[in-house]
């Protein structure tokens, strides 16, 4: 994979995530070590997300929330996938089917592996691990709209596919796992 020395680090910020100035060098495509560099990595814990779809009802479950820093460029309200952080020694399984519950009411039975990627690797330790979740109404098991104690205000959209669809193709869904999963859903049920 190729070699990476690290020469120093230190941690500029630890609350809700940590940020780290790290000196290194890595291995060049020739073999030669490269100069020095400073980076910076956001580290905020991973995350796992849920594709949920009522394939019956063909219906996609999404959640509807705040993000602050999606505001200042615009709109701050994102349709997202149902998703939460995954603590260190967590199984992301286990978030995502808490998560299903918490934001979105449903009881989820079984969780199909997408895949695991990183949503912004030039600073962000962040991966994702994302699912697939059949479900019907008759999963639901609360009204969601996530933990108050946590300050969520979540609101609960199910939207036929084709609105899913129109809403891809217009760009109104901007939450990069978001787009991951729901172009991965179209891809499946049209292929």
């Amino acid at each position: 994979m190729g070699r990476v020395e690290v020469h120093g680090r230190r941690t500029l910020l630890d609350r809700f995530f940590r940020v780290e100035e790290v000196d290194l060098s890595h291995e060049r495509p020739d073999g030669s070590m490269g100069p020095p560099l400073t980076r910076l990595n956001v580290d905020r814990g991973d995350g796992a997300a849920v594709v949920l779809h009522d394939p019956e009802r063909r219906v996609v479950v999404l959640v509807r929330q705040f993000r602050f820093s999606a505001w200042e460029n615009g709109p701050g309200w994102l349709h997202e996938l149902v998703a939460g952080t995954v603590a260190r020694g967590q199984d992301p399984e286990d978030v995502a089917r808490a998560e299903c519950l918490e934001e979105a009411g449903y009881e989820v039975d079984r969780l199909e592996p997408i895949g695991t990627f990183y949503l912004t690797p030039g600073g962000s330790s962040e991966r994702i691990f994302l699912y697939y979740a059949p479900v019907n109404a008759g999963r639901r098991r609360g009204p969601g709209g996530g933990l108050a104690e946590e300050g969520e205000s979540i609101e609960v959209l199910e939207w036929p596919e084709e609105e899913v669809w129109a809403a891809l193709d217009a760009g109104r869904i901007a939450d990069a796992k978001s787009l991951v999963g729901l172009m991965w859903l179209r891809r499946r049920l049209f292929s």
